[in-house]
């Protein structure tokens, strides 16, 4: 048709001229797609990951130094001293040094049992490039993860610098990030532990494959309560009940009388969702994955807590991190960066759960034969979630509490109750079973 269009549509075939004659069979051909339904599509298969991904290695370097303080920091009488919940001042400098790195790789596996450990203590320049070489090469192109504790060396440098030894300890060395990050290659997490550490999260470090974690921000100093450890932001992220618990106790009331030594004697495991440590731990997990899927555009929630389990925990407690250390005129920095999540509505329903455990903790531990008191929590989220689908689902909007519901199917006592309220999300629509695939419930 040529000229003018006359308002008739205008069909045009174009097939593959390969030299073949038509057989007389009818042809099909794949229906084109409409703009909406490409962007549907695209839509409905953000869930799927692309590649899931391991961190295999962790390097733990400390520069601590006990017993000499570096020259910018002026510490108060009494300030906070414990290092990975030991007293560096209770036994010799060399014995309490060995002992940290003992118990930072001992809090590490619990997250990432498999993972190859190697530790650089009070290090130079040459110890740290020989650990980041030698665990490039066994990691190959999966995750490397460098954990860095700055407390007994000067704030990183306005250039992108942190702090090392020389052999004799006579003198301060710089590392520079750039530096650090070629000799560690990608993909790599990094977490430094020191005072301005948000110095080191300029445009220089910033590269895709690479998760920071700092400490606080750039000008900020790390706590000095002598009520919390002076590493408060590895307890976080490695110890995150113990920490949570510790700090919990610190802001209760007087009259409460919790005694902080009680949480080392809670009974159970943290894998032992019927045990008191395990209800607690899965209660965190569910309210620092709710508080993530929330706050967070789908696709990074699935880059950042779906991914790879390591750095899915150590983000959720990057999480209470940022809610803990703000308590302390601190402000935790990562990169990808979050959206601040320290007044997030859910933070109640754990201090909640928080202080019924703690509360029956003193008479559970006097007698062995006292029946505890399991929280509601689960519970009632389910409930929050069935008024959701009675009264304000009408809008389409993705309901806040559907990844507890994800955590709640692994319990048989409310399995039933969570599968029935779930169907009767997903007859809603395929909107909701792509909130449902976000989130990780996968047929």
């Amino acid at each position: 048709i040529s000229g003018e269009w006359d308002g008739n549509l205008d069909f045009t075939l174009d097939t593959d001229v390969t030299g073949e004659t038509w057989d007389g069979q009818p042809a099909f051909f794949k229906r084109g797609k409409v703009p909406d339904e490409e962007e549907e599509e695209e839509e409905k298969t953000t869930w799927r990951l692309k590649e899931r991904m391991k961190t295999v290695s962790v390097a733990l370097v400390a520069c601590l130094n006990i017993r000499v303080d570096p020259p910018d920091v002026v510490k108060p009488s009494p300030c906070a001293r414990m290092e990975c919940w030991m007293d560096p001042f209770s036994m010799t400098p060399a014995k309490a040094l060995e002992q940290i790195g003992k118990n930072l790789e001992a809090q590490y596996q619990c997250w990432q049992p498999r993972a190859k450990f190697k530790q650089s203590l009070d290090p130079t320049v040459e110890d740290v490039k020989k650990l980041c070489d030698s665990l490039r090469r066994s990691a190959k192109d999966e995750r490397v993860l460098f954990h860095y504790n700055g407390h007994g060396v000067p704030r990183p440098t306005s250039n992108s610098e942190i702090w090392v030894f020389n052999k004799n300890f006579t003198q301060y060395i710089p590392l520079s990030v750039y530096d650090l990050q070629t000799w560690l290659g990608s993909p790599s997490i990094y977490v430094f532990d020191c005072s301005s550490a948000g110095v080191l999260l300029n445009s220089q470090t910033n590269q895709e494959d690479h998760i920071i974690f700092a400490a606080c921000s750039a000008g900020e100093l790390l706590p000095q309560n002598p009520d919390l450890p002076a590493d408060m932001f590895t307890s976080c992220l490695t110890t995150p009940i113990k920490m949570a618990l510790r700090w919990f106790c610190t802001r209760s009331s007087p009259l409460l009388h919790m005694d902080p030594d009680l949480v080392d004697k809670i009974p159970g495991r943290l894998n032992e969702r019927k045990t008191v440590l395990g209800e607690l731990n899965w209660i965190f997990t569910a309210i620092t994955d709710t508080i993530a899927w929330n706050l967070l555009p789908p696709d990074l929630f699935q880059r950042l807590f779906r991914q790879d389990l390591l750095v899915a925990s150590i983000f959720r407690n990057f999480i209470l991190a940022e809610r803990l250390l703000r308590s302390v005129n601190c402000t935790p920095v990562s990169v990808p960066r979050l959206p601040p999540s320290y007044q997030h509505p859910l933070w109640s329903a754990w201090d909640l759960a928080a202080d019924v455990c703690l509360s029956q903790l003193p008479e559970l531990l006097a007698n062995p034969n006292v029946e505890y008191q399991h929280s509601t929590f689960f519970t009632e989220q389910l409930t929050a979630f069935e008024v959701w689908l009675e009264f304000g689902s009408s809008n389409k909007s993705k309901p806040l509490e559907l990844p507890i519901v994800l955590q709640v199917l692994l319990s048989q006592v409310h399995r039933l109750r969570a599968l029935m309220l779930l169907a009767r999300f997903l007859d809603m629509g395929s909107w909701a079973v792509h909130h449902a695939l976000s989130v990780g419930i996968f047929p």
